[in-house]
């Protein structure tokens, strides 16, 4: 199994930018499609963004489509969505997760393995 642990959210203002970091240890990471997912108060998770094991396929929600780009270096063991233009409405705590599989999944029950997820607050 895969281990993820999430970091650089924070409180930021509308426009500004931010990058979050996922961090993998244990299997080979380059074994696992990757996905961001969000969830705010009151709704449910969804699915920011996912790319395949090697980082050339990505799925984009239409909510963050131009803003926010995911990718990885398996190298490092890491997986990343730098996201631009903040708006108010990305406040959420954001999630990485890994797919037992290397094609890319945009279902959220085909994903094992969560971190603890990372809060991103943008003010307006």
């Amino acid at each position: 199994q895969v281990q993820l642990v999430e970091s650089g959210g924070g409180l930021v203002q509308a426009g500004d930018s931010l990058r979050l970091s996922c961090a993998a240890s244990g299997r080979t990471f380059s074994r696992y499609a990757m996905g961001w997912f969000r969830q705010a108060p009151g709704k449910e998770r969804e699915l920011v963004a996912a790319t395949n094991w090697m980082g050339g396929s990505t799925y984009y929600a239409n909510a963050v489509k131009g803003r926010f780009t995911i990718f990885r270096d398996n190298h490092d063991n890491a997986l990343y969505l730098q996201m631009n233009s903040l708006k108010p409405e990305d406040t959420a705590v954001y999630y990485c997760a890994a797919a037992d599989r290397v094609t890319i999944t945009t279902t959220l029950s085909s994903y094992d393995y969560w971190g603890q997820g990372t809060q991103v607050t943008v003010s307006s």
